[in-house]
């Protein structure tokens, strides 16, 4: 397979991860101000979307496979590795915190008591995945955007 290949699909896969991390960003000052019932209700829309971890596994490996082609290319290597662990540390992150008041919540159907901190915990955890996933993005991006240097003399 050309590295061309490789590179692209690492890049759609990155861009794809970052959907439903970017998707929470942009809802979190909306739903921050909800009362308990509505936060509720509306938490109920992320039913299903644990099978989204999918691609984040795809986006590691993805990347991960081409930061082992590119190792003749120090520096694009370095960035596809940099994307593996940044996605790699979203999954950290997830089960740190996004996970516990997953679990705490029965995936948000129980109210318990520190609801409004386990709000916090999951939006939060959200947002900082959101954030390393876009660093990711760029990261593989780069991968294209460097090019090894080349001796003029041979040219």
């Amino acid at each position: 397979m050309d590295i061309r290949i490789n590179q692209f699909v690492a890049i759609i896969i990155t861009a794809l991860t970052l959907i439903p991390g970017g998707a929470h960003v942009l809802e979190l000052p909306n739903k921050m101000a909800l009362g308990r019932e509505q936060y509720f209700v509306v938490q109920s829309i992320y039913q299903g979307w644990a099978w989204l971890g999918v691609i984040l596994i795809l986006g590691i490996a993805a990347n991960a496979v081409l930061a082992i082609r590119m190792r003749r290319q120090t520096g694009p290597m370095l960035c596809a590795a940099a994307s593996t662990a940044l996605i790699f540390m979203t999954l950290a992150i997830f089960f740190t915190w996004t996970f516990p008041a997953n679990q705490a919540t029965a995936n948000w159907m129980a109210v318990p008591e520190d609801w409004q901190s386990l709000r916090v915990q999951w939006e939060y955890s959200h947002a900082v995945n959101a954030a390393l996933t876009f660093v990711a993005l760029c990261s593989t991006t780069a991968t294209v955007l460097i090019r090894p240097r080349y001796d003029r003399t041979n040219l």
